[in-house]
């Protein structure tokens, strides 16, 4: 089977060195689906890890030195690069510890969106350092960023989420997938990136790992596109007296589901709507909603949740 993995930031950790450490358990369950016969891609987020490059270098813009500032496109791009050279290596180091020497390789991925996707009118999603109101208003007025109240932590800059419409490098994908290679793709939902004419433009949003996992499975006509998180399996009345696990969803269940209110909007509706759009995409196509280490069991039907057309 084709699979594509999504990893969840719990696969990484907060920190270079956190990363460094978790990566060597996250390889484990990656090379038992390998191990399986699968063709495994893998896609991760990387929520922390740019935030923590962009909140570096706007420090560094304010010292003597005056560091320039960097797009955040290109911090999305450092963000992949640091990234995948954890994971490859982890994933390398486990596989030869088993005797298998598939090759690993990171691809710097660029995804391409809709300049008129409505995302870009209602930034939503936060990024970087947190400040007072008034400092955050200063920022807005200095640098032209849209700032909001974020939960009342403080004032943090915001972005669109815009959806995935292709992946740039889709090509050298499939050649690496079809000859063996072992691919990390579409890092922290890929490079966001317009087409005009010729020309690919960065431009300062964050596309949903999910659904760039999704569309990047879809691009690649995957068997499972495989969502991991912090949890086994998908609730409904999570965290009530009566919170029931879901072994398997319709998508016509999901929506009833979403539709009563089951799923946080910053936490399982995405992962739910990612995992639906791929399922709904083609006709035997499944995806998985579990945790890491759970992941070779659930492709065998004994743990996660599992969401059919």
């Amino acid at each position: 089977m084709r699979i594509v993995v999504a990893l969840g930031g719990n696969a990484l950790g907060k920190t270079p060195e956190q990363q460094l450490s978790l990566v060597k358990n996250t390889a484990k369950p990656i090379v038992d689906l390998i191990e399986q016969g699968n063709e495994v891609i893998i896609a991760h987020g990387n929520g922390p890890q740019v935030g923590m490059i962009n909140l570096a270098l706007e420090i560094a813009s304010q010292t003597k030195a005056k560091t320039p500032e960097m797009p955040f496109p290109e911090c999305g791009a450092m963000s992949q690069g640091y990234i995948g050279y954890h994971l490859q290596n982890a994933i390398r180091e486990e596989l030869l510890s088993r005797g298998n020497n598939k090759p690993v390789a990171t691809i710097v991925t660029q995804v391409i969106v809709d300049k008129d996707d409505p995302a870009f009118e209602n930034p939503t999603k936060p990024i970087g350092s947190f400040y007072t109101e008034e400092e955050a208003k200063k920022l807005s007025e200095e640098k032209g960023y849209i700032v909001k109240e974020d939960a009342g932590r403080g004032w943090r800059r915001v972005v669109p989420s815009p959806m995935p419409v292709d992946v740039a490098e889709k090509e050298t994908i499939k050649t690496l997938v079809e000859n063996g290679h072992i691919v990390i793709t579409v890092g922290g939902g890929g490079i966001p990136v317009v087409a005009e004419g010729n020309s690919l433009i960065g431009v300062p949003a964050v596309i949903d790992k999910d659904f760039a996992s999704g569309k990047i499975a879809e691009i690649l006509d995957a068997d499972y596109l495989i969502i991991l998180t912090a949890v086994e399996r998908v609730a409904i009345n999570f965290g009530k007296p009566n919170q029931k696990e879901l072994n398997k969803m319709t998508l016509a269940e999901a929506e009833k589901y979403i539709k009563e209110g089951h799923f946080a909007p910053g936490s399982m509706l995405p992962k739910v709507n990612a995992a639906m759009k791929f399922a709904a995409s083609k006709d035997g196509r499944k995806s998985l909603i579990t945790a890491l280490e759970s992941a070779r069991e659930g492709i065998e039907g004994k743990t996660g949740t599992l969401v059919v057309k």
